[in-house]
C-alpha cells in the first residue's frame, strides 16, 4: 500500500472519495489531486458507509432488546439497552429544563451512535485498509468520527434543531430580541450584541464537530505511528494506547451528547 512511512501515513489518513472529476467524470479518486479536483460535492464513501452501518447496528440491537424484553430475569442485551437508556435519561433530567419528548431519544441516539463509530478505532489500523486494498480500493478509512465531514454532519443537524426550537419556543421576535439585547440590554449596543451572540451561536456546531474530530483524529494518527514501529515494539505501545481509548471513546460520545442536550435546553429557555 505504501513504500515509505510518509506514504503509509498519508494512505491511512485518506478517505475513499467518489465524485465528479472535471476531466474524467464520476470516478473513485486514486490520488489526493483527484480529490481536490472533485471539489465540494465529492462523497466520502467510507465515512458515509460506516456511519450508516453503525447506525443500523444501533437500531438492530435496541430493536432486538425491545422485542425480547421481559419483566423477569433480563438478557444481557436487555440489560445493556436498559443501562444506556437509564443513564441517558438521568443526564437529560438533570440537564434539560424544557419539555420536549424528542430530546431524550435524540440524546440516546447520539450517545450510542457516536460511541459505536468511535469504537471502530479499536480495530487494528491495517486490517480494513488492507482488505480494501486487496479488493482494488485505493484508500479506506473506517472511523467516521476521524473525518471532519462526519462530525460536522452530526453537529449541523444539532445546530438546525437549536435554531428550530429557538424560533418555535420564543418566536421569531423573541429569538431576535434575545440575540439583540444579550448580554447588554440597550438599543445602542444591538450591533455589538448581535456580533457576540451570532458568533456564540455559530461556535456551537464548530465546537461539537471539532472536539470530537480532533480527539479521534489524533488517536488515529498515534495508532498509525505505532504501526510503523517494529512488531516487538508495537505490543508495548499499542495495548496501553488501546486501553486508554477505552476511556476516550465513551467519554467523547458522552461529551457530544451532554453538549447537545445543554444547547437544546438553552434553546427552550424563554426569558422574555
Amino acid at each position: 500500500m505504501a513504500d515509505t512511512p510518509a506514504e503509509y501515513i498519508q494512505h491511512h489518513l485518506q478517505n475513499l472519495v467518489y465524485g465528479a472529476h472535471p476531466e474524467k467524470g464520476w470516478i473513485i479518486a486514486q490520488t489526493p489531486e483527484e480529490v481536490k479536483a472533485m471539489g465540494f460535492w465529492a462523497v466520502h464513501v467510507d465515512t458515509l458507509g460506516w456511519s450508516l452501518f453503525m447506525g443500523l447496528i444501533f437500531i438492530t440491537l435496541f430493536r432486538m432488546a425491545a422485542k425480547k424484553a421481559v419483566t423477569g430475569v433480563p438478557s444481557g442485551l436487555q440489560n445493556m439497552a436498559e443501562m444506556c437508556i437509564e443513564f441517558v435519561q438521568g443526564i437529560v433530567k438533570d440537564t434539560f429544563h424544557g419539555k420536549n419528548p424528542l430530546v431524550a431519544p435524540l440524546a440516546l441516539t447520539i450517545f450510542v451512535w457516536v460511541f459505536l463509530m468511535n469504537s471502530l478505532k479499536w480495530i487494528p489500523v491495517d486490517y480494513i485498509p488492507g482488505l480494501a486494498h486487496a479488493m482494488g480500493l485505493p484508500y479506506f478509512k473506517i472511523v467516521p468520527t476521524a473525518d471532519p465531514n462526519g462530525t460536522f454532519g452530526i453537529s449541523l443537524g444539532v445546530f438546525l434543531l437549536i435554531i428550530f426550537y429557538s424560533i418555535k419556543v420564543k418566536g421569531i421576535g423573541g429569538f431576535t430580541k434575545e440575540l439583540s439585547f444579550t448580554p447588554f440590554n440597550h438599543w445602542a449596543l444591538i450591533p455589538f450584541n448581535l456580533f457576540l451572540e451570532i458568533i456564540g451561536l455559530l461556535t456551537k456546531p464548530l465546537s461539537l464537530a471539532l472536539r470530537l474530530f480532533g480527539n479521534m483524529y489524533a488517536g488515529e494518527v498515534v495508532f498509525i505511528l505505532i504501526a510503523l514501529l517494529p512488531f516487538y515494539v508495537q505490543w508495548g505501545l499499542n495495548v496501553p494506547w488501546a486501553i486508554f481509548h477505552i476511556l476516550v471513546i465513551p467519554l467523547q460520545a458522552f461529551i457530544f451528547m451532554v453538549l447537545t442536550v445543554v444547547y437544546l435546553s438553552a434553546a427552550h429557555e424563554d426569558h422574555h
